[in-house]
């Protein structure tokens, strides 16, 4: 018995099949004895060479793909699909005799040599590859209990390594008699207090358990997403860390949780594992996008000549950013793709993710925005910043209610790894809690010092941010016809045009989006050209003057300084572009692009507020002018009209209309003033 059960009494056939039966123990074994020794593909021995290279490595491990075993013995592979626990127990004896055979051909003839074999060769571990169809967690159910199984999720825990001993020997305290046990697994209730055991005598193997948590596009609306256990021993343990997005390969079993409450009345109650028997990595797509999609860069030769297609296609930039939403964000765009990672000789990495701050009034969709970037990101988080802890968004530290050993789990930005992470609310954030990315967001790493773990996590995220204006409202100082209404009729009224077929013209299939970024990211690493490069650094210096000019005229330093880190942002933004069409240079128009947006996002937010040829310190000081001198003209309790104030305060004092406008709304809302006749009438009210 391996794995989480210890110290439990099972029923078990004791009658053994017939010896002659194909399925018999000792027939299978000869089998995949066979298998590893003869199994070859043109002239040469797969199993038989990567077994004595492994040897020779000092690694006692030999992964096997099952397809092989299916083209050797058909019969063979459907047994370890249908009885894994009972035959790789097989397999591995099996490996193991043929590993002494492989060393030391001549051991059969000498009592000495086997015994300096099996010293020399410990039992080789074997490692079940398959092309079985992938199950989602809520796939698995008593049909398929026992069996071989493949799930994909992201790693979320890992605990610490421990030894399970195979072989025990312990020694009494009084009289020095030894005594050699072969637990079935763990070393709990074995030996009295007056025996200890003997380490150097004892044989043991590391165990790791790690849980796995279903993707999040899989997670049914309204349902939390599910958790699995898993047991890893020997070579499969210490290979993975929370945030690996993962599909594991296992035989599906059962272990009673001890002192549990729930299970005191339900003796047959058992909580579900996975034993694994392998483990594959997945980057650069989602783990569960369908049961039968492939992984990280494989692509059908239909499907990379099709985007391919796509990218030499006429204007396909423009229809890719329609497609992300009608109308807006070609920055979202970018940040799908993002720049090009890059490492310099002295190892130092540079990111080329690239991160949003989505700023709007309310009911501007901002919120819609990140459900679709989630939907459509490879790997993506969607999170809220209303009641969301530091904690959540890096790391947790949990203890291990057996062994009572700290261990990490990941948060948000650590399941994001190689994704998005979009942060909604942003503005509802605590100030200390924000804190927590800044360092994921340019260093991307998680440095983690909590309960004497101290460690670092990677979070190769981007960073998708939305969040409402100053106090979570519209901006008071603007009058309703400045307002967002007629953009929110718009969306309601003046929909995309639809072909026949009821289809939104120019629109890409978010499935066909997926894949198309993911293989985007897969295959191109666009780099500067020397014309791009150029063009880069003099556009930087011109942005450079162009905000010291504002500065100079409103007479106080910038919201948003333009240094070394905005010019490496517009190099991301570049090699996105350039990206998203397969280039593998960035060209003089990628950057004019790339300069735009930014102008259009950062240089808008430096000047706003500046309208009919005023800066924002002079709109706001023509405001208060105007505002006092009403007060005074217009004491409580008195009225005039609006047009006598018009006549006053802009024909002859030469103050500017939209100075007036302003003013006289936001004296509304204080309640100063009141409106009636249609706004024709101003009534003072109050002070």
């Amino acid at each position: 018995m391996s794995g989480f059960d210890i110290d439990r009494v099972f029923a078990v056939g004791v009658h053994d099949r017939p010896a002659n039966t194909p399925d018999a123990p000792s027939e299978v074994t000869k089998s995949l004895n066979d298998f590893l020794l003869q199994f070859r593909v043109g002239g040469e021995f797969i199993y038989r060479d990567k077994l004595r290279a492994n040897l020779l490595l000092k690694q006692n491990y030999l992964e096997v793909d099952l397809r092989h075993i299916a083209l050797y013995n058909e019969e063979l592979a459907h047994s370890i699909q249908d009885r894994p626990g009972d035959v790789l127990p097989l397999f591995e004896f099996a490996a193991t005799k043929a590993a002494r055979s492989i060393m030391f051909p001549l051991a059969g003839g000498s009592a000495d040599r086997i015994e300096a074999a099996e010293k020399t060769i410990p039992n080789i571990q074997i490692s079940i590859k398959t092309g079985l169809n992938m199950l989602q967690f809520r796939d698995l159910t008593a049909n398929t209990l026992t069996k071989l199984v493949r799930v994909p999720g992201i790693v979320i825990s890992a605990s610490v390594l421990s030894s399970r001993a195979t072989k025990l020997v312990i020694q009494c305290r009084a009289c020095r008699n030894t005594k050699v046990l072969f637990p079935p697994s763990g070393l709990g209730g074995l030996g009295s207090g007056s025996d200890r055991g003997l380490p150097r005598y004892c044989d043991s193997y590391d165990h790791q358990t790690l849980k796995l948590q279903e993707a999040p596009d899989m997670v049914p609306v309204g349902e939390l997403p599910r958790h699995m256990l898993l047991s890893a021993d020997r070579q499969l343990t210490g290979q993975v860390v929370p945030g690996n997005h993962i599909i594991a390969t296992g035989i599906y079993s059962t272990f009673q949780v001890a002192k549990m409450k729930s299970n005191a009345s339900a003796p047959a109650l058992r909580q579900p594992y996975l034993k694994v028997v392998h483990l594959e990595f997945v980057s650069g797509t989602s783990s569960g996008s369908s049961t039968n999609s492939p992984f990280g860069s494989r692509f059908a030769p239909q499907e990379e000549e099709e985007f391919r297609e796509m990218a030499r296609s006429e204007g396909f930039y423009e229809r890719f950013a329609r497609s992300v939403a009608p109308n807006i964000k070609k920055a979202i765009t970018c940040l799908l793709f993002g720049g090009s990672k890059k490492v310099l000789p002295d190892g130092m990495r540079l990111r080329g993710d690239i991160n949003v701050l989505l700023l709007g009034d309310p009911g501007t969709a901002k919120s819609q925005l990140l459900k679709f970037v989630e939907k459509v990101a490879p790997i993506a988080v969607y999170t809220s910043g209303k009641g969301l802890s530091a904690a959540g968004l890096t790391a947790t530290v949990q203890r291990d209610a057996v062994s009572r050993e700290f261990y990490l789990e990941g948060g948000a930005m650590v399941l994001a790894d190689t994704g998005v992470v979009c942060i909604d609310e942003f503005d509802k954030m605590r100030d200390e809690d924000r804190v927590a990315i800044h360092e994921a967001m340019e260093q991307q790493t998680i440095s983690i010092a909590k309960a004497g773990i101290t460690t670092v996590l990677n979070s190769r995220t981007s960073v998708l941010a939305a969040a409402n204006p100053v106090w979570g409202r519209y901006d008071e100082g603007k009058s309703p016809g400045e307002t967002i209404a007629q953009h929110v009729m718009n969306i309601h009224m003046n929909r995309t045009d639809a072909n026949e077929d009821g289809e939104v013209a120019g629109e890409i299939d978010i499935d066909k989006m997926k894949r198309y970024i993911s293989f985007c990211k897969a295959r191109c690493a666009p780099r500067l050209s020397d014309e791009a490069s150029e063009m880069l650094s003099s556009h930087f210096v011109a942005l450079r003057s162009e905000i010291q000019e504002v500065e100079r005229m409103n007479d106080e330093r910038s919201s948003i300084p333009i240094t070394v880190r905005q010019l490496e942002a517009i190099i991301r933004i570049s090699e996105s572009l350039a990206k998203i069409t397969l280039s593998t240079k960035v060209q003089p128009h990628h950057v004019e692009e790339a300069i735009r947006l930014f102008k259009f996002s950062t240089m808008d937010a430096v000047s706003a507020g500046s309208v009919e040829g005023l800066s924002r310190g002079e709109l706001m000081e023509e405001m208060n002018k105007i505002e006092r001198d009403l007060k005074r003209r217009l004491p409580i309790g008195w009225s005039t009209s609006y047009q006598s104030l018009v006549k006053e305060f802009v024909t002859q004092q030469g103050y500017s209309s939209h100075a007036l406008e302003r003013s006289l709304f936001i004296m509304e809302k204080r309640e100063i003033i009141r409106f009636s006749g249609q706004k024709k009438v101003v009534h003072r009210i109050g002070v």
